[in-house]
């Protein structure tokens, strides 16, 4: 007898047991066709080890138990999954990011809202961090004490399961976050690691002197200079310094040691046994350290996420693994699968340079840096997906390189700090209401915090003492002018919760001492549920952007060509103001333009020609039919669909 046969009569004698011949067969299969797999990154990451089989074995105890543990609905759903495995790369695919608090109130409140999440168009709803956070500062729900529970004033884990079962049967899938990196240092791990268990202390990266730690800190980045300086705490208790790379506590896990993968595995399929149908993998850059290097994207922590992916496939198949890596694109695109690990990593990324450059055409009202950006962004693999959007619950790092800029005649230092200083509010004439976030003094790097209306000028046009209404519309244009980009670009959009009815920023999130010192939350407002009711009355702000919104939702539905496998090739208009995007594949093809300007502008009719759209034109957003043969007028911040009729 093999080793394989060992280990499916080991299964099959123990998780396995109580399952149904053909359940049992089924997941025998799905082993023998993910096996190699599973072997390869987990012998990259331990095969070393003496007692890498032993470990191997355990993982694979770990997938079979929670395999038998599985809903019956689930394992259908993992069938229907299978059979339409780009079921996440469709044009439908429309996802809305949220506080469950801030949103609903809690779970079931949010069960009572999916009628409105319907009426916009949602199939994928990512509900922020709602597993059990430590009390008080807690990195906006980052620092997780307890993954197998819920938030007390959210609800329950049964309360979550009979939430994703709701959302399910309206065709919406549940997206929940999953702190991979870290834990709370008040985590039960972290807890018996502080009592002194060496076998806990092994969860995490302690050192007994400084030396260590001084060699990693010439190379590693501080991420959060203005919350705490350095990657390491020291604690006088265990008389150790701890690696906390983002805050004090913050304990970062050591996936040097086997026992830390297996702990998160279960977890990930704990939560997939829940109705959870995407995991969003929280700073899965940092996850492995090496002396020497910024210890961000190291090779292992690629590995683990194959391992990771490998093995979830084998007991959960409709799972999808989100990687949250907000880095350069060479760094980028690898979290999607890359050589070997083509489509064997993560299915879903967000396209943070595609964010950043949307914000940067709109200040500087030119597209060169967005379109040579776009340009030199490798391929993904077939079988996965961008995540576009316009804002998320973060802030925004301005991430131009300098080759880019010079490549267009920028100088990207300066660059970047005009971008700071536009949308805090400081450059003469912005229309942009933003807050810096974490400014660092040692390389003038300085983020921004703010809501997209209130970045698009909307909370400025409100202000004065008159409403100014042309800056309104100016404002209104600019935020469907961006979500119409993340529409047409290919892959899942989101709409950052309160972006659909013109939400500014919060500045109430001063008055709470746990939120005082983070201002992200200004851009984390409450839901203004009256404003939502105004949502069908387009004589209202909030009206005009949720049916603008809810129109472009509807045509996209509709266009086969925006199916994430089609190709998206930005292409130079011939206008410095206009950007032009084609996306095509045996689907169709489309041609996507957007000025960014606030003046009138012209795309000349022979760049259209040149294209391949010429004669007569069909706009997909609003059905009219454009001459192709002519030059292609564009009011302010104007954007059009184009197909050849």
């Amino acid at each position: 007898m093999n080793n394989q046969d060992k280990n499916y009569e080991q299964l099959l004698e123990g998780p396995l047991r109580g399952l149904e011949p053909l359940e049992q067969e089924i997941f025998c299969n799905r082993l023998a066709l993910f096996g190699e797999d599973v072997e390869r990154p987990l012998r990259l990451l331990y095969g070393d080890r003496p007692d890498f089989e032993t470990w191997r074995d355990h993982f694979l105890m770990i997938i079979a138990r929670n395999y038998a543990e599985r809903p019956s609905e689930l394992r259908m759903l993992d069938m229907d999954r299978l059979a339409e495995d780009d079921w996440f790369q469709l044009p439908d695919m429309i996802g809305y990011v949220c506080y469950t608090e801030r949103f609903a109130g809690d779970l079931p409140g949010v069960g009572e809202k999916i009628d409105y999440l319907k009426e916009l168009g949602v199939t994928y709803l990512h509900l922020m961090p709602l597993l059990k956070p430590r009390p008080g500062a807690n990195d906006g729900g980052y620092a997780v004490m307890d993954y197998r529970q819920v938030r007390d004033d959210l609800g329950t884990m049964d309360d979550l399961a009979a939430l994703a079962k709701s959302l399910r049967e309206n065709d919406i899938s549940l997206c929940i976050d999953l702190v991979c990196n870290h834990t709370a240092k008040e985590h039960a791990w972290a807890r018996q690691a502080m009592a002194g268990d060496a076998d806990f202390q092994d969860y995490y990266l302690m050192f007994k002197d400084r030396e260590l730690p001084d060699r990693y800190e010439q190379t590693v980045r501080e991420i959060f200079p203005e919350f705490k300086s350095g990657s390491f705490t020291y604690y006088e208790e265990i008389d150790r310094w701890v690696w906390t790379t983002f805050n004090e506590f913050q304990w970062d896990l050591n996936y040097a040691n086997p026992a830390v993968f297996g702990e998160m595995l279960d977890i990930m399929l704990y939560l997939a046994n829940q109705g959870v149908e995407v995991l969003r993998l929280d700073a899965v850059a940092f996850m492995w350290k090496r002396l020497g290097t910024d210890c961000e994207n190291q090779p292992e922590a690629h590995y683990i996420l194959q391992a990771f992916r490998a093995l979830s496939r084998v007991a959960a198949p409709g799972l999808l693994l989100k990687a949250e890596a907000i880095v350069p694109p060479p760094q980028l695109v690898p979290y999607l699968g890359q050589g070997e690990a083509t489509n064997k990593e993560c299915e879903v990324a967000y396209h943070n340079v595609f964010m950043v450059m949307l914000w940067s055409s709109l200040a500087e009202g030119k597209v060169a840096l967005m379109t040579h950006a776009l340009q030199k962004m490798p391929p993904i693999p077939s079988r996965t997906s961008w995540l576009t959007y316009v804002r998320c619950h973060d802030d925004i790092g301005w991430a131009v390189t300098e080759e880019d800029a010079a490549a267009v005649g920028l100088n990207g230092f300066l660059h970047r700090s005009f971008l700071s200083d536009f949308y805090s509010g400081r450059f003469p004439g912005t229309h942009a209401r933003g807050a810096t976030f974490q400014f660092n003094p040692r390389t003038n790097d300085r983020r921004i915090s703010g809501s997209c209306a209130s970045l698009a000028g909307l909370e400025k046009a409100l202000g004065g003492e008159e409403v100014d209404r042309q800056a309104v519309d100016l404002a209104i244009r600019r935020i469907l002018l961006i979500h119409s980009m993340i529409l047409a670009f290919g892959g899942i959009p989101l709409l950052y919760m309160g972006d659909e009815i013109g939400l500014l920023n919060d500045y109430s999130y001063e008055e709470d001492p746990n939120l005082a010192a983070d201002n992200r939350w200004i851009h984390r407002p409450f839901m203004d549920w009256q404003k939502a009711g105004e949502r069908r009355d387009e004589t209202r702000i909030s009206g005009r952007i949720f049916q603008g919104l809810q129109g472009l939702i509807r045509a996209r539905k509709d266009i086969f060509a925006y199916h994430a496998q089609a190709g998206a090739y930005p292409v130079w208009t011939h206008n410095e103001h206009i950007f032009g995007l084609i996306r095509e594949s045996p689907r169709g093809r489309v041609l996507i333009l957007g000025n960014f300007s606030d003046q009138s502008q012209t795309a000349p009719a022979y760049r259209l020609l040149e294209l391949g759209f010429g004669g007569q034109l069909l706009d997909l957003v609003d059905g009219r039919l454009i001459p192709g043969w002519q030059d292609l007028r564009f009011e302010p911040y104007d954007f059009y669909w184009l197909r050849v009729n």
